[in-house]
């Protein structure tokens, strides 16, 4: 069942250069069932949820399927999954989402907490930043505008341009608050290291540019955020 579920994703997601294709489906999908073990979850759930849980993305396929969840129905409809199982797994991945979690939803199952965690480390690391990179040139943005700083930075100056399409921008708007999102033990432990690659990539990278204003902002985000916790 498992395996034909995942070929009907593949469908739908194979061709995705978003950051959201079959590459980050299927590390989620094993890093989840890893999770799973350490948590002690149900590994079916766990699979189907991660498997299933960019199927009707808004940002893919529409508003319309991200609140009904219809790939995701309709998938597991046509493998022959329970109706019972199905509502566990649509409700998971109703609560599974960087935009969710700051709507304060929050996955309630442990199968449905284990597969958020295992979605954001995806962001996170060097297929984090890879998977930024492949986001913004799919969508013709920038990597990095030095003059542009992340939106959280600006202030009533209005010649600061609307950021939030550049690769660096997102990282600070994004990528970089995860780690303080993990909800089971074995994510916040992944998170940890993953994280710092993060970090340390963007010092070189700031090095490399010959922007200290912007190393300087990135210390000041990283202790604000230690203050945070």
């Amino acid at each position: 069942m498992i395996e034909k579920v995942r070929e009907h994703v593949c469908q739908l997601l194979g061709e995705d250069h978003s950051g959201h294709g079959m590459e980050h489906i299927d590390r989620v999908f094993h890093l989840s069932l890893k999770f799973a073990e350490w948590e002690k979850a149900d590994k079916d759930i766990v699979s189907l949820i991660a498997l299933l849980h960019d199927v009707d993305d808004y940002k893919l396929f529409g508003m319309e399927y991200a609140k009904y969840l219809v790939n995701a129905r309709k998938i597991m409809d046509d493998c022959g999954v329970d109706k019972s199982i199905q509502d566990q797994v649509c409700l998971a991945i109703s609560n599974i989402g960087y935009r969710k979690r700051l709507k304060g939803c929050v996955p309630t199952t442990i199968e449905g907490k284990v597969v958020s965690d295992a979605d954001m480390c995806d962001a996170l690391g060097a297929h984090g930043i890879l998977r930024d990179y492949e986001y913004v040139i799919n969508y013709g943005n920038p990597f990095f505008d030095k003059n542009v700083f992340p939106l959280e930075s600006r202030t009533q100056d209005k010649s600061l341009e609307k950021c939030a399409d550049s690769a660096i921008c997102h990282m600070f708007d994004k990528i970089l608050k995860l780690k303080n999102l993990m909800l089971t033990e074995s994510g916040k432990k992944e998170a940890v290291s993953r994280h710092q690659f993060v970090v340390d990539f963007l010092f070189h990278f700031f090095d490399e540019e010959d922007v200290p204003e912007w190393t300087e902002y990135l210390k000041t985000y990283l202790h604000a955020m230690d203050g945070d916790k």
